[in-house]
């Protein structure tokens, strides 16, 4: 089986290397370098190292709707496509180029998150259960028919970094057992169903953290957002970027506070009132600081009890 893969990030690198391993992968396929970090260098895509490994040459095309790019994948001569995050909409000529055409690797249990950002959505939204989608590519959004589904849960500590590294790992079980069975027919392709929802690209604004919400739903944020881009809130018109923090107790009659208001700073926790309950922060980096714990900001006396969150 001649093969072709589409990928940028480091989520699609398992996959990759197990279409190395287990197909005649003839092409590799990446956006174009970006600038990246304080110093805006040129950084190549994590697929491009990875395919410098197997010894092959990553096509990294600045246009794909008016490029040739389908004129490329038939020179290679194609039986399939394999896509996982390349992060752009492949237009008809390419999706019809291979000879079965291009399948992609969701990283969600279509028809819910459809879109760019799955894995932080799930989070975000309270799921507990996620996973990888083979489906047939076809002109719409994550709208294809679905192959197959492989199942993972969402553990009360996961945040976006450690399910993606999960997710990433599955995805390459999906390439080795599913994929081959998909191509040669054994396997049918399941219209989806109603009931879809999306996952939009994710904002800076996504990640404001609206105090007056459950104490279940900012932890959530916190953990969705976490590492990339980072939930937030202000203190004293400074950023407090939010990396870590869980559920808290319910709060008594003379704990009840306006929702971002620091109610206990102490060697027993930093605990800031939310809209039904406390939410114990447990790891937070101030505006121009390092990352700190909890006690740390404590120590520092960062946060200290009446003080009020993103006033």
């Amino acid at each position: 089986m001649r093969t072709i893969f589409f990928g940028t990030p480091d989520i699609a690198v398992p996959a990759l290397q197990a279409l190395a391993e287990t197909t005649e992968l003839v092409g590799v396929v990446c956006q174009p370098d970006r600038p990246k970090g304080r110093g805006l260098e040129l950084a190549e895509p994590a697929v491009k190292v990875a395919a410098r490994a197997l010894g092959l040459e990553a096509h990294q095309p600045v246009k794909v709707k008016t490029g040739n790019l389908d004129e490329w994948i038939a020179e290679k001569g194609a039986d399939v496509a394999v896509v996982l995050a390349y992060g752009r909409i492949l237009p008809p000529k390419v999706l019809a180029a291979p000879k079965h055409g291009c399948m992609n690797l969701h990283a969600s249990l279509l028809p819910r998150y459809r879109g760019a950002a799955p894995i932080q959505w799930a989070i975000i939204n309270g799921e507990t259960e996620t996973g990888i989608a083979l489906m047939q590519m076809d002109e719409g959004l994550d709208t294809g028919a679905v192959f197959t589904e492989r199942r993972v849960p969402i553990l009360p500590d996961d945040d976006a970094g450690s399910l993606t590294t999960k997710l990433a790992a599955l995805a390459a079980v999906v390439v080795r057992e599913d994929l081959p069975r998909a191509v040669r027919g054994e396997l049918s392709a399941v219209p989806q169903d109603s009931g879809a929802t999306f996952a939009p690209p994710l904002t800076r604004e996504h990640g404001k953290v609206d105090w007056a919400a459950s104490s279940k739903h900012i932890a959530d944020l916190v953990r969705g957002l976490s590492p990339r881009p980072g939930a937030f809130t202000t203190i004293g018109g400074r950023t407090l970027k939010l990396l870590g923090a869980g559920v808290g107790p319910l709060l008594d009659a003379d704990q009840v506070s306006k929702p971002g208001t620091v109610i206990r700073a102490d060697r027993g926790g930093l605990w800031i009132s939310a809209g039904d309950r406390a939410v114990v922060l447990e790891r937070a980096q101030m505006e121009g600081k390092k990352a700190m714990s909890g006690l740390d900001l404590v120590n520092g006396r960062a946060l200290r009890p009446g003080d009020v969150l993103g006033a």
